[in-house]
């Protein structure tokens, strides 16, 4: 069988395993390992140029380039010499490396945590529990707050950590996964908009933006879909993804969160406090009623059936193109 075949086969499998056991939590997991590396180029790339807006531009291109090329060829090369000595060892080492990649489970098991912090330990220990998925300062969020934290989390990070994955390892296997992944992990650790990244993460973030284009609209498109599967409104979605897609200063962030409120016939985003400083954001969606603790259970089932009609869809997609070609 061919090369692509066993990528195909693999993806499944991985899939499978994240949705088995999770996403395992160790300081050597392979895309901690990634945010190793950015951490260190960043420190030698920021020493070869000076501290200028130009300068420190171009640090950011070139740390931007070492990481995803040496993200992508190690996987690569693992690949190359397991698939070489052996078809099956090939598949078994991809799969692994897919399954790495994605995190539909550890998603849905961090955010249910939150509802159920609220639900039996009341509202501080759901503002702890949610602090560990959200960037944003948790410790004055109000129960309305923390569930729409929560839920916008699911919303958002089904997009990145695993449809926009499910994308690239369909076409390239674990290789393409990590490809998306070091950008994607570079995007969380260097695309802040304060002084110290202003300039050297622009490169960066800017790739993130290119790399999920495509992929956060798909996602979305998948999320609309699964609504009606799940007992929500996929018409209300489709209004609020085509209104609302655009309500964020990222080209792709808002696009699966306006399918969400739509769905659920809630309003999500609005201010929202990072460190310290007070971020005004548009609303996404319609206030028809208040968000409830149930929702978060609702939007992982709804991110569970669009990761499946994802894989669903990109694998059909794969196996026609293998046996046309």
């Amino acid at each position: 069988m061919s090369y692509a075949m066993g990528s195909l086969i693999a993806v499944v499998i991985g899939a499978a395993l994240d949705l088995l056991l999770g996403d395992p939590q160790t300081a050597w997991h392979p895309i901690c390992l990634v945010g190793y590396l950015i951490a260190f180029v960043e420190k030698v790339t920021r020493k070869l140029f000076p501290k200028t807006k130009t300068g420190e531009r171009a640090a950011g291109v070139l740390c931007a380039i070492l990481v995803v090329t040496i993200s992508t060829t190690i996987p690569a090369v693992i690949l190359y010499a397991a698939y070489t000595a052996n078809f099956w060892l090939g598949v078994l080492a991809d799969a692994v490396l897919c399954y790495f990649v994605l995190a539909a489970k550890t998603l849905k098991k961090e955010s249910m945590n939150v509802g159920h912090a609220l639900e039996t330990e009341g509202l501080e220990a759901g503002r702890k529990a949610v602090s560990r998925i959200v960037g944003r300062d948790t410790q004055n969020l109000t129960k309305t707050g923390v569930i729409k934290a929560a839920v916008e989390t699911v919303a958002e990070n089904y997009a990145d950590g695993v449809a926009a994955p499910l994308l690239f390892l369909i076409l390239a296997g674990g290789a393409g996964g990590f490809f998306y992944k070091s950008i994607n992990t570079m995007d969380s650790m260097l695309g802040y908009k304060n002084e110290k990244y202003m300039n050297f993460g622009w490169f960066p973030a800017h790739l993130d933006d290119i790399a999920n284009f495509i992929p956060a609209r798909l996602a979305a498109l998948f999320l609309i879909l699964s609504a009606p599967l799940c007992g929500c409104d996929g018409k209300m979605a489709w209004k609020i993804f085509r209104r609302d897609r655009y309500k964020h200063a990222s080209p792709n962030s808002a696009q699966t969160e306006a399918a969400a409120a739509g769905a659920l016939h809630v309003q999500l985003a609005g201010d929202a406090w990072y460190f310290g400083e007070l971020h005004k954001k548009p609303f996404i969606g319609d206030d028809i009623r208040p968000i409830e603790v149930s929702d978060i259970a609702k939007i992982n089932r709804m991110m569970y059936t669009a990761a499946a009609l994802a894989l669903l869809v990109f694998g059909m997609v794969k196996a026609v193109l293998i046996w046309v070609i």
